[in-house]
């Protein structure tokens, strides 16, 4: 079967990247390298073609109800201008997806999901407004749309120098989760100001026709600033240092919010598709926590924890920290481990002591 691609696929060839199967999507994997690609991000600026998240529009006068009870938080109380951080379960309370929803207006909500995830989420989104009777219209425009993230200390001033200049003033004062309409060079954009890597950072999405005209007037923008294009791996291990989740890693329908160290998330007081599992579930089997090791061996995803020969649980992401310079993981293990407990990982059938450590990993400090 071939694989979608994205608007700026000739752009990615053009510049030599790897590519690979993502979630169905041809998508580049680096550029350079994973470490240059990473480094960019964490001290000048990098830029990501995203364009394979799904976009997800829900638009009528019960869009807020209908994300409501498709989600686990409350969305129809957000401000217009904000975006939020969700998560859709099913009936058992396991995780569909992470996403986030931005608010256009009062009836038109934007929702990008996982790519993996996207098709799941528009079928759940419709049958479950058919099931409350919703005057709202579900469409999926992530073929006809872009994305582009620019992620990084420089990040805001490349934007700057693109954007038209009656929009710089709002850009500049752009909160974090907070998204507008503006233009760059002339182009109509919508801009949130939300990422991925830990870093400061802005994700542009505009007409899928648009895209190529945008990826060069930004790559031209930061040439000044040092900004690369970089591929999912840098955005592997840049999320990770950020101890950010991963559908498919820490996420799943295996486990529930709380059990993926995501029960901030959740709002039991108001109605939604598996409230009531979620009410009724006794402490979570699992929660998530990092680890830190020495050396310069990591640990990765699968490899079994163990306390004093216990089996506790198993590393869902593990790589050498190309910011920290020594190995770093997230694992589900059961829950009530303390900070600083010494653990045991099998790596490749090989013992590796690391330490339980809070997450993230990295924060800048700003």
């Amino acid at each position: 079967m071939s694989l979608n691609v994205t608007a700026l696929e000739t752009k990615h060839l053009e510049l030599g990247a790897t590519m690979t199967d993502f979630a169905g999507w041809n998508m580049p994997l680096r550029y350079t390298s994973d470490r240059e690609e990473h480094t960019a991000v964490r001290e000048r600026a990098g830029m990501f073609d995203l364009s394979h998240m799904g976009q997800i529009r829900v638009e009528g006068p019960d869009a807020g109800a209908v994300l409501d009870y498709s989600l686990v938080n409350i969305l129809s109380g957000m401000p217009i201008g904000r975006a939020r951080y969700s998560l859709m379960v099913d009936q058992a309370g396991g995780i569909i997806d992470d996403l986030i929803v931005y608010r256009n207006d009062d009836t038109d909500f934007l929702v990008i999901a996982n790519g993996a995830n996207r098709l799941t989420v528009v079928d759940e989104l419709t049958s479950r407004s058919a099931a409350i009777e919703a005057r709202v219209a579900i469409q999926d425009n992530t073929e006809s749309r872009c994305l582009i993230a620019v992620q990084g200390p420089a990040s805001l001033d490349i934007l700057l120098s693109v954007i038209d200049e009656e929009d710089r003033a709002a850009v500049a004062e752009l909160g974090y989760y907070r998204h507008g309409r503006y233009a760059l060079a002339g182009v109509p954009i919508h801009l949130a100001r939300t990422g991925y890597t830990g870093e400061r950072g802005y994700e542009v999405m505009a007409d899928a026709n648009a895209a190529i005209q945008l990826w060069d007037i930004i790559a031209t923008a930061g040439e000044a600033h040092g900004l690369q294009p970089c591929g999912l791996s840098a955005r592997d291990t840049l999320r990770l240092e950020a101890g950010m989740p991963l559908y498919g890693n820490e996420l799943s329908r295996d486990v529930t919010p709380a059990g993926a160290g995501q029960g901030r998330v959740v709002k039991l007081d108001h109605e939604f598709v598996g409230a009531q599992a979620l009410r009724s579930h006794g402490d979570p089997a699992t929660s998530l926590y990092g680890l830190v090791g020495e050396g310069r061996r990591a640990a990765r995803a699968g490899s079994r924890i163990r306390i004093d020969g216990e089996d506790v649980g198993e590393i869902t992401s593990g790589v050498l920290s190309p910011t920290l310079g020594y190995p770093i993981a997230l694992a589900l293990l059961k829950p009530g481990i303390d900070e600083g407990q010494a653990v045991v990982a099998d790596v490749r059938g090989k013992d590796q002591p690391m330490t339980v450590t809070a997450l993230p990993f990295y924060q800048r400090n700003n």
